[in-house]
Formats: C-alpha cells, sequence, structure tokens
C-alpha cells in the first residue's frame, strides 16, 4: 500500500446536549479528523484527543504537531502491506497513543476496502450483533438525570452508566437503583476519588452495580487492586490501560474484573486486539467504551466490538444522541432492543460525508511524501 497524502482536520460539531463528568461540561466538539490516499481509495480515522489535556496528557493541539512532524512522515517514507505495521513503524515516538491511533485506524480502513472487506472481518470480529449501552453525564438536577435515563431505557439500550464525582454519585445512585431495581447499572468515576474514600466508595456495593469504572488515579493499577480486595462491586479499569502489559498486570494483580477497551486511546486496532485477547485468556469480559466520537470514530468501535470478548453492552450508541446530523451515511442507529446489526459492506459500512466535512473544517493540512 502506497500512502501518497494524509490529510489532517479539524471541525466543529456542537452536541445535542452538554456532557459533564468530573472533568468539566462540554458543549460541542472540537475533533481531529485523519485521512489517507492510497492506491486509489481515502481511508478514515478520528483522533481521539480531547479539546483538553484533562482526561488525558494528549489534546488535539499536541495530537496535530506529532502526527505531522514524527508519525505521518514515517507511513509516507515507504510501503505499508497492512494496520498491523503501524506499531513497529512508531515505535520510535513515545506515548502519543491517541496521535498514533488516528494514523493506524486510517491505514485499517483503506486496508478493508483495498481489500474489498469489511473492516470488522479484516479485524477478525465474529459478532453480528452489537449490544449497547449508554453514558449519561452529570446532569443539573436528579429530575432532569432521571428523565434522560427514562428516555434511554425506552430507547432499548441495555445498560446506564451513570458519570459520578463525590457530591453527586451515592445518594443520586441511590434514587436510580429505587426507581429501577432491576436495571444494569454502572457508574464511572474518571480518577476522581483516592484511597481516602474507601469508606465512601464501600458503600456502592449497595447497588447491585454491574462496575465501578476508574475510582482512583489514571496512571494506577496496584492501588486498584488494594481497592478491589475490599469492594464486592467489580472495578473495570479504562484510563489505567494503555496497552496490553498493563492489562496483564492489571488482570494477574487483581486491580480489576472488567476492562474498557478504547481503541483511540489505546494507538489503535492492533493495540486494543492486543488487550481484548489478555482479557480473553484471564477469562475477563471487556467492553468498547465511547469518547464523544463522530460517526467516524463511532463506526470504527462498531467494529471493533464484533470481538469474541465484547461481551457486556459498550457505549457505542446512537449517532442522534450526540449530533443533529452525523458526518457517516447511514448515521449509526440503535434497534428497539438495543443493538446495532452488521452488516457485509465493504470498510466500515458506512460512507463519510466529505461536503459535510468541508462546511464544519476549521483547518486543515495535507502533508505528502518529500
Amino acid at each position: 500500500m502506497k500512502i501518497e497524502s494524509i490529510t489532517l482536520r479539524e471541525i466543529h460539531m456542537p452536541l445535542v446536549n452538554f456532557f459533564e463528568t468530573s472533568f468539566g461540561r462540554v458543549y460541542g466538539r472540537r475533533i481531529l479528523l485523519v485521512s489517507i490516499q492510497a492506491d486509489g481509495v481515502r481511508g478514515w480515522a478520528e483522533c481521539v484527543a480531547g479539546e483538553d489535556p484533562f482526561y488525558s496528557s494528549e489534546w488535539i493541539e499536541s495530537a496535530w504537531p506529532t502526527i505531522k512532524h514524527y508519525l505521518a512522515p514515517v507511513l509516507l517514507a515507504g510501503d505499508v502491506s497492512s494496520g498491523r505495521d503501524c506499531p513497529a513503524l512508531f515505535a520510535k515516538v513515545r506515548g502519543n497513543n491517541m496521535a498514533k491511533g488516528a494514523l493506524e485506524n486510517a491505514v485499517w480502513d483503506a486496508e478493508a476496502q483495498l481489500r474489498q472487506q469489511p473492516l470488522w472481518k479484516l479485524l477478525g470480529g465474529t459478532r453480528r450483533d452489537i449490544a449497547c449501552g449508554v453514558s449519561i453525564g452529570i446532569q443539573d438536577s436528579l429530575e432532569q438525570l432521571m428523565e434522560k435515563i427514562a428516555t434511554e431505557l425506552a430507547a432499548g439500550y441495555r445498560r446506564i452508566k451513570l458519570k459520578v464525582k463525590p457530591g453527586w454519585d451515592l445518594n443520586v445512585v441511590e434514587k436510580v437503583r429505587a426507581r429501577w431495581p432491576d436495571i444494569l447499572l454502572s457508574v464511572d468515576a474518571n480518577s476522581v476519588y483516592t484511597l481516602g474514600h474507601v469508606e465512601h466508595l464501600r458503600k456502592f456495593d449497595a447497588f447491585n452495580l454491574l462496575m465501578i469504572e476508574q475510582p482512583l488515579w489514571n496512571d494506577e493499577i496496584y492501588l486498584h487492586a488494594r481497592l478491589q480486595k475490599t469492594l464486592k462491586t467489580d472495578i473495570c479499569l479504562d484510563e489505567s490501560i494503555r496497552h496490553a502489559r498493563d492489562a496483564d498486570f492489571a488482570l494477574e494483580s487483581g486491580a480489576c474484573r472488567i476492562i474498557n477497551v478504547k481503541v483511540g486511546r489505546l494507538g489503535g486496532f492492533s493495540e486494543a486486539k492486543k488487550v481484548h485477547d489478555v482479557a480473553l485468556r484471564h477469562n475477563v469480559p471487556v467492553w468498547c467504551g465511547g469518547m464523544l466520537e463522530s460517526g467516524i470514530g463511532r463506526s470504527h468501535n462498531v467494529a471493533l466490538s464484533t470481538l469474541e470478548n465484547f461481551r457486556l453492552p459498550g457505549d457505542v450508541s446512537a449517532s442522534q444522541r450526540y449530533w443533529k446530523e452525523d458526518i457517516i451515511e447511514p448515521a449509526v442507529e440503535v434497534s428497539a432492543d438495543g443493538m446495532i446489526a452488521v452488516g457485509d459492506a465493504v470498510g466500515t459500512g458506512y460512507r463519510v460525508q466529505e461536503d459535510l466535512i468541508q462546511k464544519l473544517t476549521v483547518r486543515t493540512e495535507t502533508l505528502t511524501a518529500r
């Protein structure tokens, strides 16, 4: 595969509703899209780096120059036969997983098109239907939260995840569980608690949760193992899992019983597949987390979720939950029973709306081989 050019685009997309976590509230997204032109096809991917370096040390203003000055020149310098080749090519650059993931996933997309295969089959997927859950951010009031949960349950979603932080946690979960005693319910702390909150965290055990996600520091595994020993509720690790070695250490040490696999955060499909395989070997389920992606990133999440060990409903929800108009068509849709059907169309199975992307673009840069 000869990569002729790589184009970076920043687009701005307003969210249908604000989304709040322990990091703060957002009303829209600055999104970095990457496309590669190779052998007559265009492969697309999305960099999941945020607007600010809060969730991760990476953000859009670090990802753009990292791709431009270090990663893209490597791809443009020679032939690549597969997305699997990218991790070795990018190994000289430490970290910067989100920048790496955007380029690698664009190569996977182009490869699937060139091979005339669905991306999910190229990845080794087997599932034809993806179980979907939703992530609901911190709201202005309990009443507002209850309305949102009721709406999502009526839409068929199979798991409700609540963002929590001190002051918006036990009291909220108690009210939700009292109203819906039997739903699959989880909470996500985004690293907001410390070991000083152990007794507080143990109180979550009363609510029969599927999991509590990333309660402690984003770079910590050992202390999560200490915490897991004191909790009945399963811990799920997200930010702490940077690669397959982290996943192996976390599962060997008992730091978690579930892993959230985010392809863009892990550096691309290659490493995401390795994390999936490590968890499968330990007989620990994984699920696909969301990063407020546009349809391009969302379509990649759908493809990843077809792998065997994605046994829990992920955050791969419908486009309309986030965007008035998505940049792919058809938009990602979820059935009345909370599933996404996976088809046999070549590539992601979704068409990128390049005209709409052009209208949303606020800056662009195309890189070519010298």
